[in-house]
């Protein structure tokens, strides 16, 4: 690992008053509002309860002007350690709201059982939504939704948690697939279905296999979306996803494959034991493809393959677009990286734990110099598994001068925010 010379680690508070265990869940959200003063969460008693559906955990968000206290929002019973309840905040819209998921018991959904909550934080007052949601646009006009029963399936980490099982699902149906629905009615459409996908520049390897999406994002003009198209014939093992990097527009048109790690897969082979792949070991592979998120309306940021080595990798999503390497011997691990959003000079990332000490690294990378700045180092319990794990998930503030990662680091599941203004101010 490449660091620089003077790297003093920035200074880093716990929010709240530890009483119980907070998180915040995935990296591709900002968890403040807009005036940079309350920072949401879910609240949880356990820092790594096994989840069923009749676990739940408070929504709430702290006030920053306030000693850290904590208010209570809602509570919910659609989420997992990894992603949380995709809780965010609904930018575009009047007024400070919030929206998650959540377990409606509306049996005739199209997802049964599950929906999206969009809640005041003032007026406290409510709406349900009939769809759960995975990612909001920018302007709050619309929700981007998939089948967390499937996910729970594929990728067990990123899925809501049902009773019974093991579940047959369709390998790769027409009639489901990313969903748009508008915000303010609940309408939805299918944009692009899961036949469709695999029938996309179609490999071998999609024949017999299942198939699902992950890390669906929207640029900031609301005008482009990415997400990984994945598929595997053993889904219990994360070595033998395979993956591809797309982008569409928000009505399904307009198709762009950026990326494919189709790949010989040996351990699907009958005497292939999957347990003996360790818990990061997927994060580490060379065929990853994984943590995409726009760098501006037009770029993309993305650790994986290109022509034949892995790194963070910058794409220009047109076709044929140029593909750039980001910190090539300084950025050498996965992470999970976004922009600073007042200026993309700063990219903030993170790493895994190292397999000896378990420590990861939090760090920002200068686009300018190519500098890394380590901003702190934090100890992840090995005792954890893969499904309530707790990664860094590294969000920005408002203004760009404060970080809020998630964090085990003192036997605690916490959010804790770290002050880098003195970095990105110099």
């Amino acid at each position: 690992m490449t660091t620089s010379a003077t790297d003093q680690f920035v200074p880093c508070r716990r929010v709240g008053d530890g009483s119980q265990h907070h998180f915040f869940g995935y990296y591709n959200k900002s968890n403040w509002d807009r005036t940079n003063r309350l920072i949401t969460g879910q609240r949880t008693p356990w820092m790594d309860q096994y989840l069923t559906p009749e676990v739940k955990a408070t929504i709430g968000y702290f006030d920053t002007e306030d000693g850290d206290r904590f208010h209570a929002v809602g509570e919910t019973g659609a989420w997992n350690w990894q992603m949380g309840s995709q809780l965010q905040w609904l930018d575009g819209a009047q007024g400070r709201k919030l929206i998650y998921n959540d377990r409606t018991g509306d049996m005739n959904a199209r997802y049964p059982g599950f929906g999206a909550v969009v809640v005041d934080v003032d007026t406290q007052e409510r709406r349900l939504l009939p769809m759960p949601v995975y990612v909001v646009a920018p302007s709050s006009a619309w929700a981007l939704s998939v089948n967390y029963r499937r996910l729970y399936v594929t990728h067990e980490t990123i899925g809501y948690s049902e009773a019974g099982g093991p579940f047959e699902l369709p390998l790769a149906p027409a009639d489901d697939g990313i969903w748009r629905m508008d915000i303010a009615s609940g309408a939805a459409q299918l944009l692009v279905s899961y036949d469709e996908l695999k029938a996309f520049h179609h490999k071998a390897s999609m024949d017999k296999a299942i198939h699902w999406v992950s890390h669906i994002e929207i640029n900031p003009a609301s005008s482009r979306i990415l997400f990984l198209h994945r598929w595997t014939e053993r889904v219990k093992d994360e070595t033998c996803f395979l993956h591809r990097l797309i982008t569409m527009n928000p009505d399904g048109s307009d198709m762009r494959l950026l990326e494919c790690s189709d790949h010989p897969l040996p351990q699907l082979a009958d005497d292939f034991d999957p347990a003996a792949v360790g818990t990061f070991d997927y994060e580490k592979s060379e065929y990853q493809i994984s943590h995409p998120l726009w760098q501006d309306d037009e770029h993309i940021i993305v650790w994986g393959p290109h022509a034949g080595e892995i790194h963070y990798h910058l794409y220009h999503d047109v076709e044929g677009g140029e593909v750039q390497v980001i910190g090539r011997d300084v950025l050498v691990e996965n992470g999970h990286m976004t922009f600073s959003p007042v200026s993309t000079r700063w990219m903030l990332s993170d790493t895994y734990p190292d397999d000896q000490t378990h420590e990861r690294f939090l760090f920002l990378f200068d686009m300018q110099t190519g500098e890394r700045r380590n901003l702190g180092s934090f100890f992840a319990s090995p005792d954890l598994s893969k499904e309530n794990r707790c990664d860094l998930h590294p969000r920005w503030s408002r203004d760009g001068k404060q970080v809020c990662i998630d964090s085990v680091h003192e036997n605690q599941r916490q959010m804790y925010v770290l002050d880098v203004s003195a970095i990105v101010g110099a």
